[in-house]
């Protein structure tokens, strides 16, 4: 089972979530081990997606380097890229942050489908988990475990009567992604929305990227596109969290109010000890075979 990249640079433009403004974005190829690469176009740097770099995750996961330079809301993307299987890619952008689409990775996933993927030349490695690591705060918790087939079990519980208690588990696969996940939008409460651009955040943010919420219910004329969107969503973050890895994992994730910053630490409580995880090449064929359908 080979790595991949994308067939062909494919481009697009829309909102920044924060910035307000229309942001230009590329996908390009990438040769083999080059890993998921975001290149700022206007100042001229390149930041790779790892744990290591990631500098914030207070609002969203933000890679950055010791220059300041940085770039914010990288999830929806990486969780799109992700869930496609493909190792190495170079995300071009114009500013600090990708566009926001319509709040969920469905666009992503719309420009990876135009770009198509392709197989290189050296096989691919994955994460074998091999004994469960966990990260809590309070009551809040995120956890990995060892499994043969990866899943996401989400619990959310939200003091509002649209939301409440949601439990969401979801079977990984690409084809299960596209189908329960990538349309889940991120969403925001109308009270924190004053505040937040009093920080100069959330300029873009409108309706047509996000589900609003007011003290009963849901401002968008449209509804919502799932019964339990809300937790889908914090599984489209946790996957696109986890994909800083740089491959595949191969563990049951849990997560009971979970975050960026719970993902990120899970990240580095993984690499943490070598114990926790083996790095296996797919160049036995009964194995590439077997985890071909998840991480295709």
């Amino acid at each position: 089972m080979k790595q991949t990249t994308i067939k062909k640079r494919i481009e697009g433009v829309g909102i920044g979530l924060h910035k307000g403004e229309p942001i230009k974005i590329a996908l390009e190829p990438l040769g083999e081990d080059s890993g998921i690469i975001f290149y700022r176009q206007d100042v001229g740097v390149s930041i790779k997606a790892e744990p290591k770099n990631v500098i914030n995750t207070q609002m969203a996961t933000v890679i950055g380097n010791s220059n300041g330079v940085y770039i914010s809301t990288i999830e929806h993307l990486l969780s799109a890229i992700n869930s496609y299987g493909i190792d190495n890619i170079r995300v071009v952008l114009d500013a600090n942050e990708p566009p926001v689409m319509d709040g969920s990775s469905i666009g992503f996933c719309m420009m990876l489908d135009e770009a198509g993927t392709k197989s290189l030349d050296k096989n691919k490695n994955i994460m074998v988990i091999k004994k469960e690591v966990a990260v809590k705060k309070g009551d809040k918790f995120v956890s990995i475990k060892p499994s043969n087939s990866p899943k996401f079990n989400y619990t959310i519980k939200f003091n509002h009567p649209v939301i409440g208690e949601q439990i969401y588990e979801f079977e990984f696969s690409k084809q299960n992604y596209i189908k329960e996940i990538a349309r889940a939008r991120t969403f925001g409460f109308l009270k924190d929305v004053q505040a937040l651009r009093a920080q100069n955040l959330a300029l873009g943010g409108s309706l047509e990227n996000a589900v609003v919420l007011d003290d009963s219910g849901i401002l968008n004329p449209g509804g919502l596109r799932f019964e339990n969107e809300f937790v889908r969503h914090k599984i489209l973050d946790a996957i696109g969290d986890l994909a800083l890895m740089g491959m595949p994992i191969l563990g049951d994730y849990t997560a009971y109010a979970g975050s960026h910053e719970l993902n990120h630490l899970l990240t580095l409580e993984i690499l943490s000890d070598a114990k926790n995880y083996e790095i296996v090449n797919l160049k036995d064929k009964a194995f590439a075979k077997e985890y071909s359908k998840v991480f295709a």
